[in-house]
């Protein structure tokens, strides 16, 4: 019995020491300055590309390439889960899947139709059909458009360690 409960000690404790280390992943502003609010890393908006821009710069890139930038986009959709991801516009009918860095930071649901502002690391993916259909089903698609989906596409994706939402 005495090593039960031992064992169960080390268990709480070492559980403790765990939960102390989960990244912030709520859709609260980590930092709020002159009416701004930041989600994940501060970083200034300067240097700021516009989405037309950024997507010259996707159109040069292949599914090898990686490039750190910094752009502004309207927010086209935000998953209805948690947050966990959003499309922003680019121009011409397209779009980019962003990311949050390790899963480290969520932004709000109801960003749907504003600016905003991404740093990161922008890239080139070819996404498999079942990430297609997960993506589908967070952002509410019904089960038919969710069967549609049956080929492996190239998307523009981003993976930003910071959000800046402009007031």
């Amino acid at each position: 019995m005495r090593q039960f409960n031992i064992l169960i000690v080390t268990f709480m404790v070492f559980s403790a020491g765990m939960a102390q280390n989960k990244p912030l992943v709520n859709a609260k502003a980590s930092q709020i300055d002159g009416g701004n609010s930041y989600f994940g890393t501060h970083f200034t908006d300067a240097d700021v590309l516009t989405s037309d821009k950024m997507l010259g710069n996707y159109e040069k890139m292949s599914t090898k390439d990686t490039l750190a930038s910094k752009f502004s986009g309207l927010v086209m959709e935000v998953c209805k889960v948690k947050g966990c991801w959003m499309k922003l516009q680019l121009g011409e009918g397209k779009e980019t899947m962003v990311k949050f860095k390790d899963y480290g930071f969520f932004v709000p649901k109801e960003l749907v139709g504003k600016e905003v502002i991404v740093n990161g690391l922008a890239f080139v993916e070819e996404m498999n059909i079942k990430d297609q259909r997960h993506y589908a089903r967070d952002a509410g698609k019904t089960e038919e458009e969710i069967a549609g989906i049956i080929h492996v596409e190239k998307k523009y994706a981003f993976e930003a360690d910071g959000v800046l939402i402009k007031e």
